[in-house]
């Protein structure tokens, strides 16, 4: 199983300065090469270098290794754009979005992630320093910290490249660890329903509610607070809203690999499985007054599930995916299936058998029940390799949009 540790750098202003000219060449590179592949409809790594090696090497003075992994970095950028558009997340081929995404060649940022084989960088764990190849050569001595769990991890499981991050004026690395799986339990007894929400971000069928409301405040007071600040647009403002910038972010991150914790946790510790909803494409399928598309567009249920799903693996822990149509109408003690059985957003009213019980926790009951009858039928544990996150993820695809690979935040 592959997880990614990220660690912070601390270059001293030299190194910083080497970091930076070096990690703007690449990017600069990467551009030129993403047009000429554009230009000749070449986007397959090998068939690329034949047109851009040599230049890439003259004109921008990279080293060997630097200008393949320029290379295949832009190669992986339109894999990723090919695969986004045949899965429909660019839009239908006439839109507007699609068209501006691949009717011109991919632009990466000046800072966008740099791939390091081990030829360019080499770690001494004890000493908690890296030496890393630079357009200035080889840059002894550069500092990083971490934690003790992410040292010994990287000392035992550490393998294959290294991403090197600019982000915010802060430099990092995440490096790629082989983790060996936990073996899973074939044979749970039962199995966790998860009920996913905006009011409720979980909800469990053993009835504990981890709520959104904290969250959800706080993304109102940010919105609002950006709102004004934009409308503002004083240089002060500008500075305000730059500091501020992804805050929102990273504390749903935080909330979220918080209660994927709990929850891996709390099913490893009973010896059960985990039900989740399937809920790909739900924002498609919604329409929403205006006033709630933001809250609803804010909505992390794919992220919740992906850390869950990573944990789960790691753990051992089975995880089932249920089509979740009718969860939140079908009474879990009777089964009657009626819209007005769900009297309000909280509260569940059987109109046949007169249960009554917290909406999402019945919710989380029916998916319960679901995820057994597809075990005892066979199915397997729909847990996939966990997507890129540092520390708990694969190796990060290159990004298919302008600006190329974005970053992600370390779980707990």
């Amino acid at each position: 199983m592959k997880l990614v540790v990220q660690v912070k750098l601390l270059p001293t202003p030299v190194q910083a300065a080497a970091l930076e000219a070096t990690l703007h060449a690449c990017n600069e590179a990467a551009t030129w090469v993403s047009g000429v592949a554009f230009a000749k409809d070449v986007k397959r790594n090998f068939a690329l270098r034949e047109h851009t090696y040599a230049e890439v090497k003259q004109r921008w003075g990279l080293g060997a290794q630097a200008a393949q992994h320029t290379i295949k970095k832009t190669c992986d950028a339109y894999r990723t754009l090919a695969a986004n558009a045949k899965a429909g997340n660019l839009g239908k081929p006439w839109s507007k979005r699609y068209r501006r995404a691949t009717q011109k060649p991919i632009v990466f940022r000046p800072e966008s992630a740099q791939p390091y084989d081990d030829r360019m960088l080499s770690w001494q764990i004890p000493e908690r320093t890296i030496s890393i190849w630079t357009l200035d050569g080889r840059v002894k001595g550069v500092a990083f910290i971490a934690s003790p769990e992410q040292l010994a991890r990287l000392a035992l499981y550490r393998k294959g490249e290294s991403d090197l991050i600019a982000r915010d004026g802060m430099w990092f690395l995440q490096a790629t660890c082989e983790i060996p799986e936990a073996e899973q339990n074939a044979d749970p007894a039962g199995f966790l329903g998860i009920d996913l929400g905006i009011v409720n971000i979980a909800t469990t069928s053993d009835g504990q509610i981890m709520a959104g409301r904290a969250l959800n405040r706080g993304r109102l007071r940010e919105r609002t607070l950006r709102t004004k600040l934009q409308r503002k647009n004083t240089p002060s403002a500008k500075r305000r809203l730059k500091k501020r910038r992804r805050k929102e972010a990273r504390r749903a991150k935080d909330i979220n690999h918080k209660i994927a914790k709990h929850v891996v946790a709390e099913a490893e510790r009973t010896g059960r499985g985990i039900a989740l909803e399937d809920l790909t494409g739900i924002r498609e399928r919604v329409r929403l007054r205006k006033p709630q598309r933001a809250t609803h567009s804010s909505w992390s249920f794919a992220q919740l599930g992906a850390f869950i799903a990573y944990k789960a693996r790691k753990a051992g822990v089975p995880l089932v995916h249920v089509d979740p149509a009718y969860t939140s109408r079908t009474c879990a003690e009777c089964g009657h299936v009626d819209k007005a059985n769900r009297v309000s957003q909280a509260w569940f009213a059987c109109r046949s058998c007169g249960f009554v019980d917290h909406a999402d926790r019945n919710g989380s009951r029916n998916i319960r029940a679901r995820a057994e009858e597809l075990w005892r039928r066979g199915a397997q544990s729909t847990a996939p390799d966990p997507p890129p996150t540092p520390e708990g993820g694969t190796r990060r695809k290159r990004s298919a949009t302008a600006g190329g690979a974005c970053c992600a935040s370390s779980p707990l």
